[in-house]
């Protein structure tokens, strides 16, 4: 076997699935493939090729020179192992890194087992402009909502089946988890999934802000609350406070602060801006807020903010196209609701776990599925 995984890939004892599986009788450990962020999850750059200092085994990136595993890396394999806790956010490139996974198997006859974990931010969730076909990247492997209310395992059956992949898959379920449960109601121990991913309410506001990272805002990298402060120099936090507390956006509130990043944009110098306190978890609408926080800036900063590089992440022209003629984030989000409904017929056929109770959610989420 190969295994796919970093420091998330661990049982309910935390117990490394590296370990596990280098011990495990019948089975041979042949080598470790890494994702972004390395093996250990520390990195913040392009990893290089390595070996593990437990298990002396080699330790192959996909994050570097190279994002797919090689013909002579694969070679003498029987099997892919997939073992990484994803965050449920369309651009966040381990679910890439899966589908490139499914493809390599295809392509050398592998079989392919997922392990499956739980989206931290719900199962039910689901928000956001559709990526467009003609905007495929590492950062958007397929057409998928920003918030897409899926796991791992359900990703995956989905890119083999609609993306005619064809890979010999079997995921390997969960037990006692329910679409409508946070991580937090899993019992498990939290893991940062990467280095500026660090509590779960960071995953839960990131799909929103996290759109605005490539513009010239800073999202709070280096700080100590990373996606959930945002500014800039040139923000005038206090009133960017007060037009998104006008908005009454579900469960979420905003406070006008000053902060100074050690790294990333804006490294070293005063930034004014926002804080997000997300008030009711169960209400709160990340994308829509993302949407209205880059709304509001542009309607501020109109020549300030940079927001042409919004449709990087967004990866959606016709929403785009909204929020630069001056639409709201209500009016952007009707616009791609046929294309919510159709992804949301799709998706439904990749389900593999129910709802403990139906949660009455906004239109904008795609109601409880």
């Amino acid at each position: 076997m190969g295994l796919v995984t970093n420091h998330t890939g661990r049982d309910s004892q935390g117990q490394s699935t590296i370990d596990l599986l280098h011990q495990a009788p019948g089975v041979k450990l042949q080598a470790l493939f890494a994702p972004e962020h390395g093996l250990r999850g520390l990195e913040d750059r392009p990893v290089a090729d390595g070996r593990d200092e437990r298990t002396g085994l080699p330790v192959y990136s996909l994050y570097g020179k190279r994002r797919r595993p090689t013909e002579e890396q694969v070679r003498g394999l029987d099997a892919l192992v997939y073992d990484i806790q994803d965050v449920g956010c369309r651009f966040y490139t381990y679910i890439t890194t899966l589908g490139y996974i499914l493809e390599t198997a295809a392509r050398y006859r592998l079989k392919v087992y997922v392990l499956d974990r739980p989206n931290p931010i719900g199962g039910l969730g689901v928000e956001g402009p559709i990526l467009d076909k003609d905007r495929e990247s590492f950062t958007g492997y397929h057409p998928l909502p920003v918030r897409h209310g899926m796991t791992v395992g359900e990703l995956a059956l989905l890119f083999n089946r609609e993306r005619g992949i064809g890979a010999d898959l079997e995921v390997i379920r969960m037990d006692n988890w329910y679409r409508d449960q946070f991580f937090d109601e899993t019992g498990l121990e939290w893991v940062a999934p990467s280095p500026n991913m660090r509590t779960l309410t960071t995953a839960l506001v990131y799909p929103g802000v996290g759109l605005l990272e490539t513009t010239n805002i800073s999202v709070g990298r280096g700080t100590d609350r990373p996606f959930e402060v945002l500014g800039a120099p040139w923000v005038n936090g206090a009133s960017l406070a007060r037009t998104l507390q006008d908005k009454s956006l579900p469960g979420v509130r905003f406070v006008p602060i000053r902060f100074t990043p050690t790294s990333s944009v804006f490294a070293g110098q005063t930034c004014h801006g926002i804080q997000i306190i997300v008030d009711d978890w169960n209400r709160f609408e990340p994308v829509r807020t993302g949407l209205a926080i880059a709304c509001c800036l542009k309607k501020l900063h109109p020549s300030d903010w940079q927001s042409q590089k919004f449709s990087i992440l967004l990866a959606n022209h016709r929403a785009w196209q909204s929020l630069e003629s001056g639409a709201d984030e209500q009016q952007i989000l009707a616009q791609t609701r046929s294309e919510m409904e159709e992804f949301l017929r799709i998706r439904a056929k990749y389900l593999l776990y129910p709802a403990r109770r139906r949660r009455h959610l906004p239109a904008a989420m795609g109601g409880a599925q």
